[in-house]
C-alpha cells in the first residue's frame, strides 16, 4: 500500500486548542511541497473559549487553510482581510516575510460553535523563498467538483480527474478532498511523484488495508491505490507534488533553505521589523528555544 505510515502527535496551540500534527516527520520532512500538516477538530467550542491566534510571522512558505466547519477571520500585514469559511482555499505566500492573525469572527465569539479544518504549509522553491508576500482567497464556488460513481472529488489544488483548480502554485502540487459512499471504491491514478492519503472521517481502506484515524499513508512513487469506504461513508484528503529542491530548515513559523536566514528572521521579529497587522496591538513573542537542527 504505502512506503510508510506517519503517526500524528498532539500540539496545544494555547487556550486548549489542540491540533494533530503529521508533518514534518522524522520519517519524511515533506510530501511534495507540503512541509507542515495540522488537523484540528471537529471541536465543540464553548462560549468562553479563546482560540484566537495572535499576530505572528512567517517566511519562506505558503500557508494553506481549508475548513470543514466553522469560520476564521484572517488579517495580515499587507492589508488583507478575509473571512475563511468551509470549502474555500486560502493561500498566503509569506515569501520574504508576512505577519498575520487568525481570530474567531465576531458573530461566533461568545457563542457555542464547531470548528474543524486543516492547516498546511507549502515550502516555497528556493527561487521564490524571498518573493513579495501575497494572499489569495479562492471561494468554494470556484473549486472544481468531480462527480464519479459513488465519489465526490473536490480538486482544491492542482489537476485531477480531468479538472484543474484555479489556485496558483509555485511547483506541481495536488490537494484533493474526497468523499466516498459506503462500500464504494476509487482508484487514484496519475498521482505526482510524492503523495499521501489522510483520513478525515469513516473507515478508510487503502488497497484493502485499514488506515488508522489520525495517521497518514505515504504512497510509493507511481502507485495507483484503490481507496475503499468500509462500513459507511468516508472522507479523506490526498496531498502531494514534485519533491522539494533540497532540504529545508524549520524554526517556529519560519522555513528556509538557509539556517542563517532563520536567524535573521528571528532577529527581525524580536525587533518588530517584519510589519504589523492593521488594527492589532497583540503579537506572539519569539520562542526562547534555539534554532532546531535539520529535521
Amino acid at each position: 500500500m504505502s512506503a510508510a505510515i506517519l503517526k500524528s502527535h498532539e500540539k496545544d496551540l494555547g487556550g486548549g486548542f489542540v491540533v494533530r500534527r503529521l508533518l514534518p516527520s522524522a520519517v519524511k520532512q515533506a510530501v511534495g511541497p507540503f512541509i507542515f500538516f495540522d488537523h484540528f477538530g471537529p471541536i465543540d467550542v464553548a462560549p468562553d473559549a479563546n482560540h484566537d491566534v495572535r499576530p505572528h510571522p512567517h517566511i519562506g512558505l505558503a500557508t494553506v487553510t481549508y475548513l470543514f466547519e466553522g469560520a476564521i477571520d484572517h488579517r495580515d500585514s499587507i492589508g488583507s482581510y478575509q473571512r475563511i469559511e468551509p470549502g474555500a482555499i486560502n493561500w498566503m505566500t509569506a515569501g520574504r516575510g508576512i505577519v498575520h492573525s487568525e481570530r474567531t469572527p465576531q458573530d461566533l465569539a461568545g457563542q457555542p460553535h464547531r470548528t474543524h479544518g486543516l492547516q498546511l504549509w507549502a515550502a516555497l522553491p528556493k527561487a521564490h523563498e524571498e518573493d513579495e508576500p501575497s494572499f489569495t482567497h479562492t471561494p468554494q464556488a470556484d473549486i472544481p467538483v468531480v462527480l464519479l460513481d459513488g465519489a465526490v472529488v473536490k480538486v482544491l489544488i492542482g489537476t485531477a480527474f480531468g479538472q484543474t483548480s484555479p489556485v496558483r502554485t509555485y511547483m506541481q502540487t495536488v490537494y484533493l478532498d474526497v468523499a466516498l459512499q459506503a462500500g464504494r471504491e476509487l482508484r487514484l491514478e496519475g498521482l505526482p511523484p510524492e503523495a499521501a492519503i489522510y483520513p478525515i472521517s469513516g473507515d478508510v481502506l487503502v488497497d484493502g488495508v485499514a488506515l488508522v484515524p489520525h495517521t497518514m499513508a505515504l504512497l510509493e512513487a507511481g502507485a495507483a491505490p484503490v481507496v475503499t469506504a468500509g462500513g459507511g461513508p468516508v472522507q479523506f484528503v490526498v496531498i502531494g507534488g514534485e519533491p522539494l529542491d533540497g532540504h529545508r530548515f524549520l524554526f517556529w513559523n519560519f522555513v528556509s533553505s538557509s539556517k542563517e536566514r532563520l536567524s535573521q528572521a528571528a532577529d527581525d521579529w524580536t525587533a518588530q521589523r517584519m510589519g504589523s497587522v492593521p488594527g492589532e496591538t497583540e503579537f506572539i513573542p519569539l520562542p526562547k528555544a534555539p534554532l532546531r537542527p535539520p529535521a
